[in-house]
């Protein structure tokens, strides 16, 4: 039967309801879902890409530098985008192009639409809020004692709320851009809201695990949906406001009746790994989740239960390091996320490895590299290996999109390059 779902999830046509389907692609984890009004799919990924899924099958959107944490619709016909490399993207889907919006210093974790679809707010590690108007500079709300992690328009995008890893969800007036009240301050920090003003309440999640409603107006508690699994990373309202469904770093998706706060799922969607992106279709009968796996996963709300959890394979990097040697430990953990050592980058948020050894840096075709690499005259060699991973790519090579990490021990250095060194040779 699971061969029969991914063949019919890989065919032509949009996501169905009521159907458990998946969409493929991408190289690798799902760090965020968009779907439009009129059901159009957006997803944005670890591998520095976009997806649009019209039909069931991607179209890339290409022009970040580093992973894409998030995607708003801002209206049919244009997307905006913001992930680690500090910046927004502007798409014009009906060409592809993009405009670039630059501004923030840290990642950019969260984006949200006015209702008019004017304004764009994002939240950032910077600990800033960017507010960004189409064909004007942007502004930034300021105030917040750490990074931001999500923000919410108001229904007459006169008000914005923000959630912040310092423990407070705040309340800004967005045309004097002040701070107008803290409807929450606690010691855990927030991950996630979501507001239905309408309804009059606001929902959101935390690192130690608490999902909690709460009146939009007075901050008054409304309902405490905690059920001890922690982080709360994915939060997000059915459009019809009925439904709100929660994602953990456990691999949960909780799916609550607004109307009366009660539980109508508690599935465990993943056999390892959290959910980082939850969406509602279009017509609010299905979930679309993804996480630490490539795929985006759809369940129909009604019987999610009957297909299963996520099984196209445990992500190397998570594989048991007990049972491998030292220097396939240390690509796995370190490497394998980003590289292939096939030929092909694979929509990888790195180059592939394969015939490695001797190759100037920044030189595979299949691939798009930052500044720093371009040009460079960096050859890969047992040396240019270990010093790289001794000092940390930052420092190594300042400007590059490659994570900031470090193999501090040099037995773990040598066994890392040895086993490069024998699996991206050419193979006969």
């Amino acid at each position: 039967m699971r061969w029969l779902l991914l063949a019919l999830a890989l065919s032509a046509g949009p996501l169905r309801a009521g159907d458990y389907q998946t969409l493929v692609g991408h190289g690798g984890p799902i760090m965020g879902i968009a779907v439009s009004p009129e059901g159009q799919i957006a997803t944005t990924s670890f591998d520095n890409s976009v997806g649009l899924w019209d039909d069931g099958t991607p179209r890339w959107l290409e022009g970040h530098l580093a992973a894409v944490n998030t995607a708003v619709f801002v209206s049919p016909s244009e997307l905006v985008s913001a992930g680690d490399d500090f910046a927004l993207m502007r798409w014009d889907l009906k060409t592809g192009t993009a405009a670039r919006m630059e501004g923030h210093q840290g990642k950019v974790m969260s984006l949200a639409s006015s209702p008019d679809g004017t304004t764009v707010a994002s939240a950032s590690w910077d600990g800033t809020i960017g507010l960004w108007r189409k064909g004007t500079a942007p502004r930034f709300l300021t105030g917040h004692d750490g990074p931001v992690n999500d923000v919410a328009f108001s229904d007459d995008g006169t008000r914005l709320y923000s959630a912040s890893a310092d423990g407070s969800l705040r309340v800004w007036d967005v045309a004097t851009r002040s701070e107008r009240e803290r409807l929450v301050e606690r010691g855990f920090g927030l991950n996630e809201i979501v507001l239905n003003e309408a309804a009059g309440w606001l929902a959101y999640g935390t690192v130690d695990g608490g999902t909690r409603i709460i009146d939009p107006v007075s901050g008054a508690g409304i309902a405490d949906l905690s059920l001890e699994r922690r982080p709360i990373l994915a939060m997000e309202m059915s459009r019809d406001g009925g439904l709100l469904a929660v994602g953990d770093g456990e691999g949960y998706i909780m799916v609550v009746e607004t109307a009366d706060w009660s539980i109508q799922r508690d599935f465990h969607a993943t056999a390892r790994g959290p959910i980082w992106a939850l969406a509602f279709s279009a017509d609010g009968e299905n979930i679309l989740a993804g996480g630490l796996d490539a795929t985006v996963h759809s369940w129909p709300i009604a019987t999610m239960s009957e297909h299963g959890q996520i099984e196209t394979g445990t992500p190397s990097f998570l594989a048991n390091p007990e049972t491998m040697p030292n220097g396939e430990r240390q690509f796995k953990r370190k490497c394998s996320i980003c590289h292939t050592l096939t030929p092909g980058s694979a929509r990888r948020a790195g180059p592939t490895l394969y015939e490695l050894f001797g190759r100037a840096a920044g030189t595979v075709a299949d691939y798009s590299y930052s500044e720093a690499l371009d040009g460079s005259n960096l050859v890969w060699s047992d040396q240019t290996i270990d010093d790289l991973f001794d000092i940390g790519p930052e420092h190594y090579i300042p400007g590059t999109k490659m994570p900031m990490q470090r193999i501090t021990g040099a037995r773990d250095r040598a066994d890392l390059i040895d086993y490069l060194r024998a699996e991206t040779a050419p193979k006969e």
